[in-house]
């Protein structure tokens, strides 16, 4: 039997706020949006510095991390805006570094990206706004 809990608004921005203190601490400006397990948004924040653009990779980034796979629609689209940067960060376990799933009880419930610094910041503030989930 298939069961899953679902994230509430509550949780997934105590994931934001868990995201935001691992990038103030380290100077960063950073956009960060948490999607449910079907990568529908679930809250979004931007830090004030961090640029507008930033919001919709972090969204990208987190229906990535919580879907698995790439939206060829989608890809192209940010290749024709010219966003082609997004679409060179490293591959790791068919996630691209700054989406990170949240894995409750062996399951896939949500996801968290993060956009605005280095794929490897980006992902560092992701994992510490998953490691401050308290679910």
């Amino acid at each position: 039997m298939y069961t899953k809990q679902a994230l509430t608004l509550s949780e997934a921005n105590q994931l934001i706020d868990a995201a935001f203190t691992e990038a103030k601490q380290n100077g960063w400006a950073v956009a960060v949006a948490v999607v449910d397990d079907g990568g529908h948004l679930l809250s979004m924040q931007r830090m004030q510095d961090c640029a507008p653009v930033g919001a919709y990779i972090a969204v990208e980034k987190a229906r990535t991390a919580a879907l698995g796979r790439r939206e060829t629609k989608i890809y192209e689209d940010m290749i024709n805006a010219g966003r082609s940067a997004f679409l060179s960060a490293p591959v790791i376990s068919a996630t691209l570094e700054g989406g990170v799933p949240v894995i409750h009880e062996g399951q896939v419930i949500a996801a968290v990206g993060v956009s605005g610094v280095k794929p490897d910041q980006d992902a560092q503030v992701a994992k510490a706004g998953v490691a401050g989930l308290q679910i």
